[in-house]
């Protein structure tokens, strides 16, 4: 399996243990975040992610941000990205089974690592329901 990262300073710390976790397990994982906990503007970061998503060039991507919101908001600017902001492996869960959520976006600042690694594992184990799920999926994006 194929993953992209991203994160701003917020999430530094974090992307470090979730690629080595990812890395453990065999993933390929694009590192797009900054590896420093300088201030750094998150869209330079998420949208890399984004892209690659969007591109194909990945299965799945990963965003972190000290709230995960603005990152989340820049993900899901991209055509066929569906980024779900998530605190917990439930959350995670949902967000895979009913919206075929393709990008897990993390609030480093309300979460603990081991949640994290936690709500990774849920995200690249938990599969798509589709059935009444697929046509309310399918209308997400905008066809002008």
């Amino acid at each position: 399996m194929r993953l992209a990262i991203g994160n701003d300073h917020a999430g530094t710390d974090y992307k470090f243990a979730v690629m080595a976790h990812l890395k453990s397990k065999g993933f390929t994982v694009n590192n797009y975040g900054t590896d420093a906990t300088d201030s750094v503007d998150y869209p330079d970061f998420v949208h890399p992610v984004a892209k690659d998503v969007e591109d194909k060039q990945v299965d799945f991507g990963i965003i972190i941000c000290g709230s995960g919101n603005g990152a989340n908001m820049t993900a899901n600017k991209h055509q066929g990205v569906r980024s779900a902001l998530c605190w917990n492996k439930e959350i995670v869960a949902l967000a895979r089974q009913h919206n075929n959520a393709n990008v897990l976006s993390i609030p480093a600042r309300f979460t603990a690592l081991p949640q994290v690694l936690e709500m990774v594992d849920t995200f690249l184990e938990t599969a798509f329901e589709g059935g009444r799920h697929e046509n309310r999926v399918n209308k997400i994006p905008v066809s002008c």
